[in-house]
């Protein structure tokens, strides 16, 4: 029998795959997170299908959705949004940014400089913003999909580690293989996709992910049993990445909650009732990498987050 999270996915995958080509893995990391109410960081280099990929999802999720371009010149006013003066109220009044969506593209995010960046800090954790000393809440549904290219880049600022410890899951991508790229050039090779005469290629993306059918999923997740002896694995995993040699800084509290969340979820999307040890090395690429922030040795010596990331799974025990 299906469950409600595996027919989400379904869904999304099947909606998305209409947009999108050789992206399984990664559709089924965004219902993770759509799921988990997290937030997603995509990251990979120009020309791959980011904001196609985050474009094709919000049109799954439905509700309002709003795209911003990061550029160095971006301020934090023109996301969070401003207060204007009504002429026919006699009185200051706030227009809202960007910000004020279910579901916010930030397209390039290290594009946009340290002040902008830091804008979003309240907004991903509390789904509210600060404005002249008044709060402005956040729709519920409120979720973060941003976009970034690598960081030796040009023009690219680094995400300060307290907003990349707010996204829930990092999620790579990477040149695809020959026979994916071949069915993207026989589906968006034609001279009429994108032009004035329509995407006539790919269908539009229909809203799957409805909000009865995320609660379904939601409580399909909450029902998933999680021993207490799993729970030891995941703290065993962030404490190894504290005292691993070539971390400077390790996995956080919220970055154990988010890697737990995240296995109890891919349990629930595998058919099983209860979270193993191998669904928490499954969604462990997605969660820890890009939380890490390695010594500066390890650095110079050119090793990666994912590489120790995947070094510290392979030497916790795993509980029988």
């Amino acid at each position: 029998m299906t469950t409600a999270l595996e027919d989400l996915e379904h869904s999304l995958q099947q909606a998305l795959s209409g947009k999108v080509v050789g992206l399984h893995g990664a559709i089924r990391a965004l219902t993770i997170a759509i799921v988990g109410r997290g937030h997603v960081l995509i990251q990979g280099a120009p020309g791959l299908g980011k904001t196609l990929l985050s474009k094709s999802l919000a049109a799954a999720l439905g509700g309002s959705f709003k795209r911003i371009q990061g550029t160095a010149d971006l301020m934090p006013s023109d996301i969070i949004g401003v207060h204007v003066f009504d002429s026919a109220r006699g009185e200051f009044v706030f227009r809202p940014g960007p910000l004020f969506a279910e579901v916010l593209l930030f397209d390039e995010i290290n594009r946009a400089g340290p002040k902008t960046q830091s804008a979003l800090l309240e907004a991903m954790e509390e789904r509210q913003v600060s404005v002249d000393r008044k709060n402005y809440r956040l729709p519920v549904a409120f979720l973060v999909v941003a976009t970034q290219n690598p960081g030796d880049f040009e023009g690219t600022y680094p995400l300060p580690e307290s907003q990349l410890d707010r996204f829930m899951l990092r999620i790579e991508l990477s040149y695809p293989a020959r026979d994916t790229e071949l069915a993207v050039l026989e589906r968006y090779g034609g001279v009429a996709v994108g032009a004035a005469a329509g995407d006539v290629a790919a269908p539009a993306v229909e809203a799957v992910a409805t909000s009865e059918r995320l609660a379904a999923a939601r409580a399909c997740a909450d029902a998933i049993h999680v021993a207490d002896q799993l729970r030891s694995y995941v703290l065993d995993i962030a404490q190894a990445t504290r005292e691993h040699p070539q971390v400077a800084l390790g996995l956080s509290t919220r970055g154990a909650l988010s890697l737990l969340r995240a296995a109890r979820i891919e349990a629930g999307l595998s058919g099983a009732d209860f979270v193993r040890p191998d669904d928490v090395k499954a969604v462990l690429p997605w969660v820890v990498p890009h939380r890490l922030v390695l010594s500066s040795e390890a650095i110079l010596e050119g090793v990666s987050e994912a590489a120790v990331s995947q070094r510290v799974a392979d030497q916790v025990a795993v509980p029988r």
